[in-house]
């Protein structure tokens, strides 16, 4: 049987969708509505993500957005396009792009034009919708190496991503020799079959 996300999870994976994309003009004005949201569906993993909306509304106008900017559109250790952390600069990511439509399209949606599958905004936005969380187990050694980078440089969206990590089940990985050691091992059982498994050296598409 798949991994289903509870209501308290998928609400969280929506509201950490909504911290991970570039925080426009009227990000501040809908914190309050996250935390509303949090707290009439509240899942364990909310407290991790608190200390992040606590950093962005006390944060000067401006000060969120030039820090997003300096964190993940200038640095690839801290990529948020989930197949990039498997399968890099590669032809075979291109496989996997089409393949994450696919599980879109398998669950009814379909994909629109303008931001890549693999956005991890994106597949928080269908685990929310459908809670199908799939496409994260398959893809978790990319989201907790991200995890990682993110706490390495003490940046305020680890806890977003740790809130997210905290929703899925069992222990996460350590450090980074342990989140490769996860990614050698293949996609999580429980969804072999909506994902082709991590390609190996070698291996073409």
């Amino acid at each position: 049987m798949a991994y289903t996300l509870t209501r308290g999870a998928r609400v969280l994976h929506q509201a950490a969708a909504h911290c991970l994309v570039h925080p426009d003009e009227g990000f501040r004005g809908r914190l309050p509505l996250l935390r509303d949201a949090l707290t009439a569906a509240p899942h364990p993993a909310g407290a991790r993500l608190r200390p992040f909306v606590e950093y962005a509304e006390g944060a000067p106008p401006g000060a969120l957005a030039a820090h997003y900017v300096e964190v993940f559109d200038f640095r690839s250790r801290h990529s948020l396009y989930l197949s990039w952390w498997l399968d890099g600069d590669t032809r075979r990511r291109g496989a996997s792009l089409v393949a994450i439509k696919e599980v879109y399209r398998a669950h009814g949606l379909e994909f629109r034009d303008g931001e890549l599958p693999d956005f991890l905004p994106v597949v928080l936005e269908f685990t929310a919708a459908t809670g199908a969380a799939g496409l994260l187990l398959d893809y978790r050694p990319g989201l907790e190496l991200l995890r990682l980078a993110l706490g390495e440089d003490g940046s305020p969206y680890r806890h977003v991503v740790e809130a997210v990590c905290a929703t899925l089940p069992g222990p996460s990985p350590k450090d980074r020799a342990e989140a490769r050691a996860l990614a050698a091992a293949g996609p999580y059982v429980e969804q072999v079959g909506l994902l082709p498994p991590f390609p190996g050296p070698g291996s073409h598409h």
